[in-house]
């Protein structure tokens, strides 16, 4: 039986027919893996993600973590499949063989962890944040702070998590309150309280890493005076023993609608019920410099945003499989030109309209999936590219691409899920069918990592406009070379194309024109209409490399016909969306930003 997390079929054709991922594999840094290997990786991860993660997920969700009071206490079954995760490597498959890593290609680390996200998005939590927590001290951390707490995490014997969130400030973190004082040994101690900490406390593990922004007094004022600190819950000693309890402690856990099986926390710094060393605080270590903590964070950050995108991505997938293998199963009402209502009921895939949100369903799902695997190959073209300006190009049009990336899938694989529900009509919207919950799951990620409207913000305020448009400038050259070779190839290609050619050219002049005026209020105020038109444009482009990568003209299996069906949906249904979005932004409507609050 086929699996209902994810299309091993896809996951081939994007990695191999599409990225070419295997010719990574010329490459240093790769150069002792090959086919075998990355095709190894999957076929370990789709198992250990059906046989290990996938059977407690409703479980997880219906019995979430409890806090007593001291302790957090999660389900058995959640660390059982932990410690198998942790056994197979996969916590270190793109790291360096120097941490314990296996150094395989980030694309290919990704599209093993999208098997976790759509088997047990909770228990995924767990080991993912704790791989952006190790990239970052990587990245950032001393070579002290690196074999202290990196290579127990690569081990699976400590997790990680990232404490930005702090009840009065949210996303606004210029106006993060917790403080991080200087002690004479060189430590710092910590107080202050977190929120919306996912994996921010239990025992899966032998201890928890937190990385947690705080604010060293004296300092700048704003986001410029953050600073970035190690709070370990449990003191690591030199020779790798565990020490004294730090002073941060649960002080209660966030219920959530979906993602229940991930123990999400309000965490408090310095509160006095642990005291180390007998002075009040948490004792904190600092990562890098002074003052730059947000900056290493956005490392953490830039690669949680591509994940959740990725994780709305397999929660939208596993979603569309399910309804998928309903329609086929379901035997319901007849064809329209039926006479006979003695005949047989057909399954339900049989009537068009079905259809229509299985073709919906899959034109999102594999959409977004292939947008995430894209951007993660643009992080190995960044780390490995020959040429500094190879290496620069990368990142560059992964800086445009990152909050399209998060909140494209997050938008439109969440309404996947949706159809999902609908296809299995009421039965969907009971508990003991998959759809529901994963429906609940898939909510979060607009929320997740900064919301649909930060990410307009973003895209619109700062990608699109950095360097004088270098970025948008690159991503329109990119999806240019894509059409061109659609041109060439003439026949259907050519007629997307040629679509798609004007759908870009709307995107360069409603960015000129929402910017000629200078009026950043009546622009920003227009980011997230901006964000879904934009990011239905690089879908499309996606789409059309997919088509591009099939065999010629109408060769191929069914399979082959799916993908290509699919790029024609979204060429015909929903890139014609983004000319009433385009019209909007060209007007520059200042309807929501000439709203008073008064007037609600």
């Amino acid at each position: 039986m086929d699996s209902l997390l994810l299309s091993r079929r896809d996951l081939d054709f994007l990695l191999h027919d599409w990225l070419d991922v295997t010719a990574l594999t010329a490459r240093e840094r790769y150069a002792e893996h090959d086919r075998e290997t990355v095709d190894a990786v999957l076929d370990l991860s789709a198992e250990i993600a059906a046989r290990h993660f996938a059977p407690h997920n409703k479980k997880n969700d219906a019995q979430e973590p409890v806090f007593d009071g001291e302790r957090v206490h999660v389900i058995p079954e959640v660390g059982r499949a932990l410690r198998v995760f942790a056994d197979s490597g996969l916590a270190g498959a793109a790291m360096d063989r120097a941490v314990g890593g296996q150094q395989l290609p980030q694309v290919v680390a990704n599209a093993c962890t999208a098997w976790f996200q759509a088997a047990n998005v909770g228990t995924a939590a767990y080991p993912f944040l704790t791989v952006a927590n190790a990239n970052l001290l990587l990245a950032h951390g001393s070579a002290e702070q690196v074999d202290t707490y990196v290579r127990p995490m690569v081990e699976g014997r400590f997790f990680g998590t990232m404490c930005l969130s702090e009840p009065q400030a949210g996303s606004s973190l210029a106006d993060i309150t917790t403080r991080a004082v200087p002690q004479p040994d060189g430590t710092y101690r910590v107080t202050g309280t977190k929120t919306w900490i996912s994996a921010g406390d239990h025992e899966l593990s032998e201890n928890i890493v937190h990385l947690v922004l705080a604010k060293i007094p004296g300092g700048p004022a704003g986001v410029k005076g953050i600073s970035l600190f190690v709070v370990p819950k449990y003191l690591v000693a030199p020779d790798g023993s565990l020490g004294e309890r730090n002073d941060v402690v649960p002080a209660g856990l966030n219920h959530k609608m979906g993602y229940r099986g991930t123990a999400n926390a309000v965490l408090n710094f310095g509160e006095g019920r642990h005291t180390p060393g007998g002075a009040p605080g948490a004792v904190g270590f600092l990562v890098g410099e002074p003052h730059r903590g947000l900056s290493y964070m956005f490392h953490m950050m830039n690669e949680a945003r591509i994940g959740v995108g990725l994780g709305a991505a397999a929660l939208g997938y596993t979603g569309y499989l399910h309804a998928l293998d309903y329609a086929r199963t379901r035997p319901q009402g007849r064809p329209s030109g039926a006479k006979d209502p003695a005949a047989p009921q057909v399954p339900i895939i049989e009537h068009a309209d079905v259809r229509r949100m299985l073709l919906a369903q899959k034109s999102y799902v594999e959409g977004g999936l292939a947008l995430g695997l894209y951007c993660s190959r643009l992080l190995d073209e960044e780390r490995t590219a020959e040429g500094a300006d190879a290496r620069a190009r990368a990142r560059l049009l992964l800086d445009v691409l990152t909050p399209i990336a998060k909140s494209w899938p997050s938008q439109w694989c969440l309404a996947a899920n949706d159809l999902a529900i609908q296809v299995h009509g009421g039965y969907g919207y009971t508990r003991e069918y998959d759809v529901e919950q994963f429906y609940r799951d898939n909510r979060l990620n607009p929320i997740h990592e900064g919301t649909h409207g930060i990410q307009g913000l973003d895209l619109l305020g700062r990608k699109v406009v950095m360097g004088g448009g270098a970025g948008l400038r690159l991503l329109l050259e990119t999806i240019g070379a894509t059409v061109r070779r659609a041109a060439d190839a003439g026949g259907e290609a050519g007629a997307l194309a040629a679509e798609l050619a004007a759908a870009a050219d709307r995107v360069e002049r409603t960015t000129a024109a929402l910017w000629a005026g200078g009026d950043p209020d009546t622009a920003l105020a227009n980011a997230s209409v901006y964000l879904e038109a934009v990011g239905h444009v690089v879908l499309a482009w996606i789409w059309l490399e997919q088509f591009l990568a099939l065999p010629d003209g109408q060769d191929g299996d069914g399979f082959h016909q799916g993908k290509r069906q699919a790029a024609r949906y979204f060429f015909r249904v929903e890139l014609p969306r983004t000319g009433p979005q385009f019209d909007l932004l060209d007007a520059l409507d200042r309807t929501a930003a000439d709203t008073r609050p008064d007037w609600f």
